[in-house]
């Protein structure tokens, strides 16, 4: 099975409050967005793979691992190559996961990652979200929306909005979601991705303050939901992302770039998630 990825923007992300467990409580608006994305294939035991010759030709370096069982066998691709072990991707921890509760076949998973890292867009919780639904297809899991959500929402927060894919108001740790109404029909969307700029959630919470705080930033007229629920073109001041605080003090250039963006005529613009990424909306 071959799968084309994609990654979403957060319109309007507030933190919310710090938890026991360490994590932070958010709101956020999560909505799908395909202008970038990867290639996902997986196939169980001997099957035919359409995508590993493409890769291993096209690439001069792919990254393999295979697990200790030899049940599974990763490879992926990317153009300045990666950093991590492949058998730490969340594509990886997907299939162990679903293994830990399913008797799976022996699966190799072929990734080529084209979307964009550090970026805010959730490109990789992506690819876990697409190889859970992935294995649950080819495996005949028979596992609904739902499970496949509580599962997904195991391997990160961002990872549930995947499962569903369309425009989600998420709560929680952002995988609490529930369907939101949001019609961009007369908008266009434009995503900018600065080259040379990687901001981990890490950074991004450095230095946050939630709301809940006595010391937090002054509170919006009104919470984000209703904000949403406002014209786009009052979305300005109101609905607003917590961690362009944090983040533009490190990263300058990406408050210049968002203000680029209004110069530009666009009607609402903010950065995705943590960053580094920046888009706008513009009246068709």
């Amino acid at each position: 099975m071959i799968l084309r990825t994609n990654v979403k923007l957060n319109f309007g992300l507030n933190v919310i409050r710090k938890r026991p467990d360490g994590y932070h409580d958010i709101e956020t608006l999560f909505v799908p967005c395909h202008e970038f994305g990867d290639t996902l294939e997986v196939i169980t035991g001997d099957d035919y793979s359409r995508t590993s010759a493409s890769l291993f030709g096209r690439y001069g370096s792919v990254a393999q691992g295979i697990s200790e069982d030899g049940k599974l066998m990763i490879s992926i691709a990317k153009d300045e190559g990666i950093d991590w072990d492949p058998l730490k991707d969340l594509c990886a921890k997907a299939y162990y996961l679903l293994a830990e509760d399913f008797k799976l076949p022996p699966v190799k998973i072929f990734l080529e990652k084209t979307a964009p890292v550090g970026a805010g867009l959730g490109g990789g919780s992506a690819d876990a979200a697409f190889t859970l639904k992935a294995l649950n297809e080819i495996c005949a899991l028979g596992l609904s929306e739902e499970r496949l959500s509580e599962y997904a929402s195991r391997l990160g927060s961002d990872c549930a909005f995947f499962i569903w894919n369309r425009p989600m108001f998420g709560t929680g740790r952002g995988e609490i979601l529930e369907p939101f109404d949001l019609d961009l029909s007369g908008y266009e969307v434009k995503v900018l991705v600065p080259e040379g700029i990687s901001v981990s959630t890490k950074e991004a919470y450095d230095g946050i303050i939630p709301r809940s705080s006595v010391e937090g930033p002054i509170v919006p007229l009104m919470d984000l939901k209703e904000a949403l629920m406002q014209p786009v073109e009052e979305w300005k001041g109101l609905v607003v992302n917590d961690f362009e605080t944090t983040v533009f003090k490190k990263h300058p250039e990406l408050a210049a770039i968002k203000q680029s963006l209004y110069d530009s005529g666009a009607v609402y613009a903010a950065m995705s998630g943590s960053g580094s990424a920046v888009f706008a909306l513009y009246r068709k």
